[in-house]
């Protein structure tokens, strides 16, 4: 699941900066949209909020999976038979999710749709799948079995039953494409949260960084860290309210697409990346990877940052992060 990060906002008088922030709420893809915005009025910060809406709407009717007419689920339905002509765009998506998927060695992996949902977290649980279930379960997993056409832009799941979702990329892919129409409209600052994928740009009304704080699951009452962020993203993903405990081990409702059990140690991780995208795939990798693989990773990797919670409440950053100057 995604967490919601406390935003901090600090709003000036409009007479000062012939300005105002405008803040506009829905519920969109499933889960809570926000996006904070700098508009000379508040006609021109709803017709920025319009635009950003639509183009939410407009990815969505290309890839998610939810959708039976969407490109993605046409995909899905000729798996095994024949490859589908996509969008440029939603071609570009894929190839790039295939790409972290290497980078990750499948602990990202947009084939995860292909799983057999083995595993409840809604309490009916009493005893864990046998291995051969497990087993069985990621069978129709498989990056490597997801061809690419560049020349005719087409996308083909080479065995019966694949599927493809885009729920780990997708939502910060839409973050990175609001600021994109947004600032191309002439909205030279906002902040969007797409479900905890936080894109930014540009600076709030007293010139300031739009800023975040980042809470330890554990403690939910206490902001243990606050960062500001300039053109800059972040994700954040975690499993404190979703999970199952079987003899004494607690298991993540994030699964291991490479193995089908759930992943473990981890119950919060925050990504911060030039592009909402990344942040929002290298998240769900990282924390199927585990604390001691995913800090390594994240350290090898330019321009990548974490903070990561595990299980006893212990925080955990990268190495370009300072905890000390955030507190």
């Amino acid at each position: 699941m995604k967490l919601r990060f406390i935003i901090l906002f600090l709003v000036i008088s409009s007479l000062t900066f012939s300005q105002i922030t405008y803040k506009k709420k829905a519920s969109l893809l499933g889960s809570p949209f926000d996006i904070t915005l700098l508009a000379k009025d508040s006609t021109e910060g709803a017709s920025f909020a319009e635009l950003a809406i639509n183009e939410v709407k407009r990815i969505e009717s290309l890839i998610s999976d939810w959708i039976p007419s969407s490109q993605i689920s046409h995909v899905n339905q000729n798996a095994g038979i024949h490859p589908i002509t996509v969008d440029l765009e939603v071609f570009q998506l894929v190839d790039r999710s295939l790409k972290i998927s290497k980078l990750t060695k499948g602990a990202f992996d947009i084939s995860y749709a292909s799983m057999d949902k083995i595993w409840k977290f809604d309490g009916s649980m009493t005893q864990m799948p046998t291995d051969e279930e497990i087993k069985k379960s990621v069978e129709k997993v498989g990056y490597q079995n997801i061809i690419l056409n560049e020349k005719d832009t087409t996308i083909f799941l080479k065995n019966k039953g694949m599927k493809l979702g885009l729920g780990g990329i997708g939502q910060g892919y839409i973050a990175d494409k609001i600021k994109e129409v947004l600032y191309s409209k002439g909205c030279m600052s906002g902040l969007v949260n797409v479900s905890g994928d936080i894109s930014t740009w540009g600076k709030q009304l007293n010139n300031e960084p739009w800023t975040i704080g980042i809470i330890n699951p554990m403690n939910k009452n206490k902001v243990f860290a606050t960062f500001p962020l300039e053109n800059t993203a972040v994700e954040t993903s975690g499993s404190y309210e979703k999970f199952v405990t079987f003899n004494g081990v607690r298991y993540s409702h994030i699964i291991d697409p490479r193995t089908g059990y759930p992943a473990k140690g981890i119950v919060s991780i925050s990504v911060f990346a030039k592009q909402t995208e990344m942040a929002d795939a290298f998240a769900t990798g990282i924390f199927v990877m585990g604390v001691t693989v995913g800090l390594d990773f994240v350290n090898q990797i330019k321009g990548l940052d974490c903070i990561i919670v595990d299980d006893k409440g212990a925080i955990h950053a990268s190495n370009n992060i300072d905890l000390k100057k955030h507190n």
